[in-house]
């Protein structure tokens, strides 16, 4: 799909409503969808309505001003996840444009939000500026105003707002005064509303339109997507840590929003303590457990799963002393989808009872980690940051594919890069040798899958580094999937992007178990955690067994 956002540069300019008219325009030969947001007046119903009548199809509602107000003081997210809902509902469309703000003195601050809108929706940026009354030289200063504002992003072009009088001369000027290859694409004419199609480049649209299409997955897209599939699943998550604050917390979201069912494994008496120390109101549909009270029901399962190496009786009983054993049994025995732990617990107190019970995958040969790093522009995949120290390079391969399948499986298109402190074959020594290796084996192994390696972080992820480091590159410059040669070398590179460039990070996400099993960072924060649950009850519902 490729998007549009039309930014006025003034107020004439987005009373001409340039959103509808080049969706209009580009209707002509592409499935269309125009995303606007506020009625603030009376002819934005009117618009709105004519333009869901040409495009002939059920468009967004428009938002009050009070709703936006709403959304915008509930934070940046709210307002974007809000948008990205309604431009979702669009996804049936080849080509959607958005209406974007203009600069308004009332409400100055809401210009600035076109570039975060751009940003989370992936879309090129069209210029929009009035040219009744202002000289040339005013027009063109304001249009290099708006592509150095916007550069960053991508600009596919501008429209003037311009009757037909002097046009052609008035157009030789401006170009000479922008000095920009940036094309016109069209004249929208205030005069003349019922022929304004007329003076769009539809060829040009189009053509844009081709260029532009999208394959990156925003992180409003991965919010969005995440939290909508989480509802939809519907499935009940054990938290054996069901006293810790943090984890009450979250519990609370998720039940209040419908994101999981929480099961909280603790006593009673202790998370209502935590509550009300929070002040937060438990939901009477939130489950509360004490993992005392259940854990004998569990020691002759666990007893005859484990038999084999020798458990008894005794070992099972003081084995669910611990309510990660617990939860992982009442997994195991399929009373709960999926299991979510960490937040005081290590990695290996939360996997071992999973790999002792619940055990790898058919497929799997052994157990790893992603993390979903929120980058400003786009969601990227780092594994394996969690788990194995010293992969093979056997181990490493199968740590590339199980990452790509998590990327391909949470809308990310797997383009993989094995990185290491060389490209290609400009350094060599041992460590370089096992990822050269890993990339072979794991292009054997899945030859449906782009993996390319070795791959310095740089020539993976910029694109013009990409193309002089590694030109023959599938993958160099544009890697969704980052594979760290060690843990040493993944932890230290997800954390440094985390805190220093102030990414979201969502995980990490175990690979490879027979069911969902998930650990939460020490440090993690509530909203961590409520993610973790969503994408746990997410893999829950790709689980067949």
């Amino acid at each position: 799909m490729s998007v549009f956002l039309t930014v006025p540069l003034n107020k004439t300019a987005a009373s001409a409503y340039p959103a509808s008219i080049i969706a209009k325009s580009l209707h002509q030969k592409r499935s269309v969808g125009c995303l606007m947001y506020v009625s603030n007046r009376k002819s934005s119903e009117k618009n709105f309505n004519q333009i869901q009548t040409v495009l002939g199809t059920s468009l967004p509602k428009l938002m009050s001003v009070e709703e936006l107000n709403s959304l915008l003081e509930d934070g940046h997210d709210a307002m974007m996840d809000e948008i990205f809902a309604r431009y979702r509902m669009l996804n049936q469309c080849d080509t959607v444009v958005v209406e974007g703000f203009y600069p308004d003195a009332s409400s100055p601050f809401l210009f600035a939000k076109n570039q975060q809108i751009a940003v989370e929706l992936n879309a090129k940026i069209i210029l929009v500026v009035d040219a009744i009354d202002e000289r040339v030289r005013d027009v063109a200063k304001k249009l290099n105003e708006g592509m150095r504002e916007f550069a960053q992003i991508g600009i596919a072009g501008y429209v003037l707002v311009r009757p037909h009088i002097d046009t052609k001369h008035f157009l030789q000027k401006l170009r000479s005064l922008l000095g920009t290859e940036i094309p016109c694409l069209g004249l929208i004419s205030p005069q003349r509303k019922d022929e304004l199609r007329a003076h769009l480049d539809v060829e040009a649209l189009n053509i844009c339109a081709e260029r532009f299409n999208s394959i990156k997955l925003s992180p409003a897209a991965f919010r969005h997507n995440m939290m909508s599939r989480a509802i939809m699943a519907n499935k009940r998550i054990v938290l054996p840590e069901g006293d810790e604050p943090r984890t009450v917390q979250a519990a609370v979201i998720c039940q209040n929003k419908g994101i999981a069912r929480c099961v909280l494994l603790a006593d009673r008496n202790n998370v209502e303590k935590v509550a009300k120390d929070l002040n937060i109101t438990l939901p009477e549909s939130l489950e509360i457990i004490n993992p005392a009270d259940i854990a004998d029901k569990y020691v002759e399962p666990l007893v005859e799963m484990r038999k084999a190496k020798g458990m008894t009786s005794e070992k099972a009983r003081e084995a669910l002393e611990d309510s990660v054993f617990v939860g992982t049994m009442m997994m195991a025995l399929k009373e709960v989808d999926g299991l979510v732990s960490g937040a005081v617990h290590t990695t290996a107190n939360t996997i071992r009872p999973a790999l002792q019970v619940i055990k790898t995958a058919p497929d799997a040969s052994l157990v790893s980690s992603v993390f979903f790093m929120l980058m400003p522009e786009q969601v990227l995949v780092y594994g394996d940051c969690a788990v194995n120290p010293k992969p093979t390079a056997e181990e490493l391969a199968d740590i590339a594919i199980q990452s790509a399948d998590s990327a391909k499986a949470f809308g990310i298109e797997p383009r993989v890069a094995m990185i290491s402190y060389s490209t290609g074959t400009s350094g060599s020594g041992e460590e370089v040798e096992k990822v050269i290796k890993a990339t072979r084996l794991a292009q054997q192994k899945r030859p449906d899958l782009m993996i390319d390696g070795p791959l310095q972080y740089d020539a993976a992820s910029v694109l013009s580094v990409g193309k002089q480091k590694a030109p023959n590159s599938p993958v160099a410059g544009q890697a969704t999937v980052f594979v760290f040669p060690d843990l040493n070398t993944g932890n230290t590179a997800y954390k440094a992007v985390q805190r220093s460039a102030n990414v979201l990070s969502v995980g990490p996400m175990l690979q490879g178990l027979n069911k969902p099993v998930n650990d939460l960072s020490r440090g993690a924060l509530v909203g961590d955690i409520v993610y973790t649950i969503a994408l746990t009850a997410i893999q829950a519902q790709q689980f067949k067994n």
